[in-house]
This record gives C-alpha cells, structure tokens and sequence, in this order.
C-alpha cells in the first residue's frame, strides 16, 4: 500500500469516528476503498426485529390498515435530489448565512443546493433541472450516506 492510500485509509477511518458511521466508501480511477467500522466488543447483531399484532384484529384485515396509513402520510410528488457521495452535508455556504434553499423556493438549473464534504473538500449538489422545493430531507451539518435522499423538487 502506498503512503497516499495509507494516508487516505487513515482520513475515511477519521471520517467514521467523527461522524459515527458504519463504513464508508471510495472509489475513483483505478482505487476503491472500502473502510468499515467494527465495534470495540467485538461483533454483535443487531436485535431481531419485535412484530406486534393486535389481537381483536383479524388475520385478513391488512387492507383497512394500509389504507389509514396511506391517508396519514401526503403522498408527496417529485424527484428526489441524492447525495453524490458519503459526508457532511451543509445546508448554506457559511456557519450563519441564509441556507441555499428553503421549502417552497423555485430554482434553476445548475443552481446549488447543498455543499456535501468528504474529506475536507466541499462538493456542490447542483439541481439537475428547474423546479420548486417541495421539501428538504436533511439538516445543516449532518452525515449522509451515499444516494441518501437529500431534497424533493417539484
């Protein structure tokens, strides 16, 4: 291994202590690393997924259930904006500026709409086309993996 990839292993292992992530990934020309966190105690699965079912409901009875669920969530009409990458999204361009965007603006295309860094270089997240911000999925200064939903546009 090189000094660089040394060097590099050592940022992306920086990386997941700092921002408490399992594993995170690069990739370009000719290099992919892939670092993954492993617990200090040792490996332990994680707890089986717990199911409940009510008891006066009948086995048959999914259908009424989904319908209530789908009325108490808006569908929500749009093209989701995805991170380009593992890292630290930023929500405005300084610490106490405005952010690029808020729900209900209308942007252009090739307009920023979030900085995403990964080792210490800030990457624009561009709008692929014009449109109107229906909603914004994450907030100022948190991890995000990679192709994570980041914002709806309209």
């Amino acid at each position: 291994m090189s000094k660089y990839e040394t060097t590099l292993v050592e940022d992306l292992a920086k990386l997941i202590n700092e921002h408490n992530l399992a594993e995170i990934e690069y990739d370009t020309e000719g290099l992919r690393l892939r670092v993954t966190r492993v617990p200090s105690q040792g490996f332990m699965p994680p707890p089986p997924p717990v199911f409940a079912q009510a008891v006066s409901a009948p086995v048959n009875s999914a259908a009424p259930v989904a319908a209530a669920n789908e009325k108490s969530a808006p569908e929500i009409k749009g093209e989701a904006i995805k991170s380009p990458m593992v890292g630290v999204v930023y929500t405005s361009p300084e610490p106490n500026s405005a952010p690029y965007v808020s729900v209900g603006d209308t942007v252009s295309a090739d307009q920023t709409l979030f900085l995403v860094e990964a080792m210490k270089t800030f990457n624009p997240v561009k709008a692929p086309r014009s449109g109107k911000v229906v909603q914004i999925l994450v907030s100022d200064r948190s991890p995000v993996e990679y192709d994570q939903p980041l914002l709806i546009l309209e």
